[in-house]
């Protein structure tokens, strides 16, 4: 793909910073770093990053476009993307054993699967990032006739792989920060118990705003 440096400057940057930036998908990853390790933590960056996948396809072949002109279908995935994260948060909140596994204790459900799993639901049932992959790649391919469809596609896909590389690179970067803290706090059940209430409350107050923004 030909871009200038500029160009090229401008779109690396813009994903840099829009993978810094804190959301639903960062705060699960952090959540299972926390709760289950590095090897969880991983899984659930490589599970939310192949949801991400599943929206730049969407947008290359756009499939996309449906959930920008269609309300009922916008509507449709949008809410059962929230009902997701409240319910993932009512369960960490209600928790016995709470989020957090005690070293030494096998906690089930909390395979690398399981979690990787749980991040791709996570991100392809988020409507606003699949109007997000729609409308940002987009920006940086020519349109004037210049490229063929098939160009286009493979450029969509192209630059939608860097996108995510790029949050893969960030994720790996939290994960490795994270990972000694959830050590020191699987060891403390008081405050394991606190980190479960909490990141219970952000799931369910994501999920809660998901639902009420438009």
């Amino acid at each position: 793909m030909v871009m200038s440096a500029e160009a090229w400057g401008l779109f690396l940057v813009a994903c840099l910073m829009l993978n810094i930036a804190p959301g639903p998908d960062l705060i699960f990853v952090l959540s299972r770093t926390l709760g289950h390790g590095r090897k969880a933590g991983f899984a659930a960056s490589f599970g939310v990053c192949s949801g991400a996948m599943v929206h730049v396809l969407a947008a290359a072949l756009g499939v996309s476009a449906i959930l920008a002109t269609s309300a009922t279908a916008f509507m449709l995935v949008k809410y059962v993307g929230a009902a997701y994260l409240v319910w993932l948060g009512i369960k960490a909140m209600l928790s016995r054993e709470g989020m957090l596994q005690i070293e030494g204790k096998h906690k089930p459900g909390a395979t690398a699967w399981s979690i990787y799993r749980q991040g791709v639901l996570i991100d392809v049932l988020n409507p606003k990032a699949a109007l997000f992959f729609m409308a940002f790649l987009p920006q940086f391919i020519p349109h004037d006739g210049s490229l063929s469809a098939l160009l286009i596609l493979l450029d969509t896909l192209f630059l939608g792989a860097i996108v995510i590389a790029s949050g893969l690179l960030v994720e790996a970067g939290y994960i490795m920060l994270a990972a000694p803290l959830g050590t020191y706090l699987r060891n403390n059940k008081t405050i394991a118990r606190r980190i479960d209430r909490l990141v219970g409350g952000l799931f369910i107050g994501l999920g809660a705003k998901i639902a009420l923004t438009d």
